[in-house]
């Protein structure tokens, strides 16, 4: 038999180490994350390392003739139609389960933060009149956190994340999850109350079909005129056209968003939210970097790159 062939979109030359886990039971070729590239070449692989800017789709996996698995080191899957996955018998490797592992991994709530502290005080056109000698400092009145109330979609790993640092901050910590979870100084309440009493509402949920869009007008419609918006998330999770409509409008007073949907798309710099935020000073936009700090990358692609190599010992060298 010959050896397994994987198709890497993932830079793995930060650790060495993890790719030669790899190496030693597979042979490796690594590709730049561009889709024509994975389409074109994916049809002798059996192994996919999969990148989030790259999109695993129908067309894709009609190519991919002899993929038996994706490995993935990240925690979402919207990037990946594993619904054809599941059709094709193929195999998908990812992080949301991992807690153990994510416990360590900080990065994306801090980003959070950071958007959080970007839109309130406004410092993104802040430092772009700054650094043309504009120094325009009445222009820039934000607004204190102290005493102000966070509201938290989501009490998992980040949403507990974020909870602290709110408290940290002197503010008011509302939550709302499915199920109760004992986090000290928060309460937790139901959607439509923490959608009328937060100033800053935080988005930690998974992008699943039934919440596609979960954040939609007539939730909108129930929040605090103003309210600061922020989602590290999936842009799917958010009606991104009625957020633009308030926005425009005033009723949401800013917004942080690390995603949106579509990012992948060639044609982003037409993107609606991102055309807006380039004239509008109540929008920040990060291009998906909420985990992109050297501890959680190297961290993410050392463990995937190892559990891909023991999912490939135990199904080819077992037999």
């Amino acid at each position: 038999m010959s050896c397994w062939k994987v198709f890497c979109n993932v830079d793995l030359s930060l650790k060495k180490d993890a790719l030669k886990e790899l190496e030693k039971v597979a042979d490796v070729t690594y590709f730049p994350a561009k889709q024509g590239t994975l389409l074109d070449n994916i049809a002798n692989f059996d192994a996919y390392f999969a990148s989030g800017f790259v999109v695993m789709n129908k067309e894709v996996f009609d190519n991919a003739k002899n993929l038996k698995v994706i490995a993935s080191p990240g925690t979402g899957t919207d990037h990946i139609n594993v619904n054809e996955a599941k059709k094709r018998g193929v195999d998908v490797l990812h992080l949301a389960n991992e807690l153990e592992l994510l416990q360590g991994f900080t990065a994306t709530a801090e980003l959070a933060w950071a958007l959080l502290l970007s839109c309130v005080r406004k410092l993104p056109a802040a430092f772009d009149c700054a650094k043309h000698g504009n120094w325009a400092r009445e222009r820039f009145k934000g607004y204190q956190l102290y005493g102000k109330t966070l509201g938290i979609i989501g009490l998992g790993r980040l949403g507990t994340m974020m909870s602290r640092y709110g408290n940290g901050f002197g503010m008011n910590v509302l939550g709302c999850d499915h199920e109760e979870k004992a986090i000290s100084d928060v309460t937790q309440v139901d959607l439509a109350e923490l959608l009328q009493r937060s100033d800053v509402i935080t988005i930690h949920i998974h992008l699943t079909e039934k919440n596609r869009g979960y954040m939609s007008a007539e939730l909108i419609d129930q929040m605090k005129p103003g309210v600061v918006i922020i989602n590290t998330s999936r842009g799917a999770i958010i009606d991104e056209k009625a957020l633009l409509k308030n926005l425009k409008s005033g009723r949401v007073g800013g917004a942080g968003l690390d995603v949106i949907h579509g990012e992948w798309d060639e044609n982003i710099y037409d993107h609606p939210l991102i055309k807006y935020a380039r004239t509008h000073d109540n929008l920040v936009i990060t291009p998906h970097i909420a985990g992109a700090t050297i501890e959680s990358i190297v961290g993410a692609r050392i463990f995937m790159a190892k559990k891909l190599a023991d999912y490939i010992s135990e199904k080819y060298y077992s037999n």
